[in-house]
């Protein structure tokens, strides 16, 4: 019995997967947004490194947009590419926070 529930475990696990990487790209996106916003508001960034990294932030929309224009799901290159695009995004808003420079 309980091989039996977690080889379903696994199954739907492996089912849900695509669902939850075609919305990783948005959700990483709004997480990001969160975490300028955090950097804000707590006054670990300055206003000209909240802009900075909101227009990076605009950038990576932009081009979401372009690529799902030619179609609804995204190539495994343009996620790939995207997926790149907000790990140097998320290092870039780490690194601002942490740089000791406040409000």
């Amino acid at each position: 019995m309980r091989k039996m529930s977690w080889a379903m475990l696994m199954v739907t696990g492996l089912l849900a997967l695509p669902a939850a990487e075609a919305g990783s790209v948005d959700g990483r996106e709004h997480r990001q947004r969160e975490r300028i916003r955090e950097g804000v508001r707590s006054g670990e960034l300055t206003r000209h490194e909240a802009a900075r990294l909101r227009r990076e932030q605009t950038r990576v929309r932009r081009e979401e947009r372009r690529y799902r224009a030619s179609g609804d799901s995204l190539s495994r290159r343009e996620r790939r590419d995207l997926q790149r695009d907000l790990d140097r995004s998320s290092r870039h808003i780490r690194r601002q926070k942490h740089d000791g420079q406040d409000r």
